[in-house]
């Protein structure tokens, strides 16, 4: 694996050697001898450009490394050459490390434009995109946009269960604002039956358990 991500890092470097020594074999052997050299050269400055360094990011995200992973997403100099549905994780992965850096309305924008260029996407991605939607919106204050992704989201299906309860605690909070107390004692009640392990996620669940028996409805 460390082999292959040493070749992901620096096949552009190894593309334009093996085609140079493409040319000079060409010079004094010929064609045929040249050929393998030019042949794999041209594949991996291909794959430079169509497909690009995006498998590295996964690597930096596992290791909790933020700025790895940003390093890695500003060395895509070119986006619009990568393949459909790489240009579509780009600009997704792009969002959420605008997320993290708390850029709400760059995040925003790169995470529509990565929804919009996936037409096959499954339900449980589109509950997990609408989620990200939905928080970006939240975070910028923007309380009835974040309703309607999250409902989206979980209308789609979210397939990972601490996700699910992170959309139910957050429609809880959202109706609760509304004053709508029962439909939020009924999302309080989903996230719970979740069972979330997340420390923040556990943390506001009982607060909000606290008092939230107490309010009407």
């Amino acid at each position: 694996m460390k082999f292959y991500s040493w070749i992901i890092r620096y096949r552009f470097y190894l593309g334009i050697i093996l085609i140079l020594g493409g040319v000079a074999a060409n010079v004094y052997a010929g064609f045929w001898p040249s050929f393998p050299l030019y042949f794999i050269g041209v594949i991996l400055l291909a794959s430079h450009f169509l497909i690009g360094p995006l498998r590295l990011v996964q690597e930096y995200m596992e290791a909790g490394d933020i700025e790895g992973a940003q390093r890695v997403v500003n060395s895509v100099k070119f986006p619009g050459l990568l393949i459909k549905p790489i240009r579509s994780a780009y600009f997704t992965i792009k969002g959420q490390l605008d997320m993290a850096n708390q850029n709400f309305d760059a995040a925003e924008a790169n995470m529509k434009k990565g929804m919009s260029l996936t037409t096959n996407m499954t339900k449980d991605m589109k509950g997990a995109n609408y989620l990200q939607m939905g928080m970006i919106s939240l975070q910028k204050g923007d309380f009835k946009q974040g309703e309607k992704y999250i409902r989206e989201a979980l209308r789609a299906g979210i397939a990972d269960k601490e996700s699910e309860a992170v959309a139910y605690l957050q429609m809880c909070n959202i109706m609760m604002n509304k004053h709508e107390f029962r439909a939020a004692k009924e999302f309080f009640r989903k996230t719970k039956a979740l069972k979330p392990t997340n420390p923040d996620v556990v943390k506001q669940v009982k607060e909000i358990e606290k008092y939230i028996s107490r309010i009407p409805g």
